[in-house]
């Protein structure tokens, strides 16, 4: 599973591959005219989630195969970059999307949230106790605009001012586009980290009424550190928003996102707890009962004896 990262690898990503299945395993199959077609064998036991990005193809026994072991198959973009599709394992345990209902559910452990998303962005106690919602989203515009400020003197490049107009993308200046760019970017990664770890995408805690709701919360907690800075240092770039991807792409193996992604979305809906992931393998449906909690399925409970 997901969380398991320091056990198992966490996501893989392919392009311009055949997945196929044969006698011994799932493999890809990579073609190029110097070496012919080579072939390479995927761990699939040990993968939480596949990628597969442009001019890929997989056959039905390897997406079976896949499913088999609990591994989350996404449609990306261009080096992982942008998701537009999953297949979700019916395997996949549900215990952080029911942790993420619950908290979504309550107002006040939806305050909560949000107001830990601000502390991880800005720091600790740096949110007065007993701030409204809308007391944060105001210290937050007054953080972001200062740390404009702060990469428009350091770039020499006068007043800046963010501007997402799709309407005019063509006349918008070479930091905002590339801003528009890697933060596109950011959010295809944050989707496919949020559906492989088995949460819902449309359950924000700051944002809301959009089925990218939570994926606009979590990308929001990387930006000042990964993509604002990117986006400044390419306002006399002839390319902004090809360089941005680039940039971003390079930026990852450094910043090692998806494994914090996982870890963040875990500590902000369970702050408290340590939880065990279930081994998929071993765990049947469970049954839930309002007073006793989690009953495992499985078992008759009229005589008490499994099925």
């Amino acid at each position: 599973m997901l969380p398991r990262i320091a056990d198992s690898l966490s996501f893989l990503y392919l392009d311009i591959v055949r997945i196929v299945q044969d006698d011994t395993g799932v493999c890809a199959e990579v073609t190029s005219p110097q070496r012919g077609t080579e072939t390479v064998y995927l761990p699939t036991a040990a993968l939480s989630c596949v990628l597969l990005g442009p001019g890929t193809s997989i056959t039905a026994r390897a997406l079976t195969t896949l499913a088999r072991h609990g591994t989350t198959v996404l449609a990306a973009g261009a080096g992982g970059v942008r998701c537009y599709a999953a297949t979700v394992p019916d395997s996949l345990s549900t215990t952080w999307l029911e942790r993420q209902a619950r908290a979504w559910a309550d107002d006040t452990t939806r305050l909560a949230v949000a107001t830990a998303m601000y502390e991880q962005r800005f720091g600790r106690a740096t949110a007065p106790p007993g701030s409204s919602l809308n007391k944060l989203r105001g210290l937050e515009g007054q953080r972001i605009k200062a740390h404009y400020r702060l990469l428009a003197q350091q770039h020499r490049i006068g007043r800046f001012r963010r501007n997402y107009d799709p309407d005019s993308w063509d006349t918008q200046d070479p930091v905002n586009l590339a801003l528009s760019s890697a933060n596109t970017c950011l959010y295809g990664i944050v989707h496919a980290a949020i559906l492989a770890l088995g949460c819902s995408p449309a359950l924000g805690f700051v944002h809301s009424g959009n089925q990218q709701a939570f994926v606009y919360d979590i990308a929001d907690l990387y930006k000042a550190e990964l993509t604002i800075p990117l986006a400044f240092s390419l306002h006399s770039s002839p390319q902004p928003e090809a360089d941005a991807r680039r940039g971003f792409r390079d930026g990852l193996r450094l910043f090692r996102l998806l494994p914090r992604i996982v870890t963040d979305i875990q500590r902000l809906l369970a702050p408290e707890e340590n939880i065990e992931q279930p081994d998929p393998e071993e765990q049947l449906v469970d049954l839930w009962d309002p007073i006793c909690g989690v009953l495992p399925g499985g078992v008759n409970y009229a005589d008490g004896e499994r099925l």
